[in-house]
């Protein structure tokens, strides 16, 4: 699977009824992200740290990020500051990871090609 596809993928509502991902089950998931911005950590959620060459374009990225936060209904930790944003990653209600925060996380790789990432 490409990063285009685990972006494409739907984004499903948590019923609560669910076990968080674990082991094997992140390795095909985790593979599908910019690994050079994305860790999982503790297999509890996911970490990305994004690089920008400004504020206003990490800023921007801010943004985007949060309008597909609201469209989803699923929101990260975002830490912006001058040249980076942090994102933090999991779903709350199983506190762990699922699917679906690989799929955003995919989205945001996505939103970040856009960038142009030299001064």
């Amino acid at each position: 699977m490409t990063e285009s596809q685990l972006a494409d993928r739907e984004c499903t509502a948590c019923t609560g009824d669910e076990d968080p991902l674990e082991g094997e089950e992140l390795i095909p998931l985790f593979e599908d992200l910019d690994r050079d911005v994305w860790e999982v950590v503790d297999e509890h959620h996911l970490e990305g740290t994004y690089e920008f060459v400004d504020f206003r374009d990490a800023l921007e990225f801010t943004k985007e990020v949060g309008e597909l936060a609201e469209e989803e209904f699923h929101h990260p930790d975002i830490h912006l500051s001058w040249g980076e944003v942090v994102i933090e990653l999991w779903t709350h209600k199983i506190d762990g990871l699922r699917e679906t925060d690989f799929v955003m996380a995919a989205r945001m790789d996505r939103f970040y090609e856009g960038y142009d990432l030299e001064e």
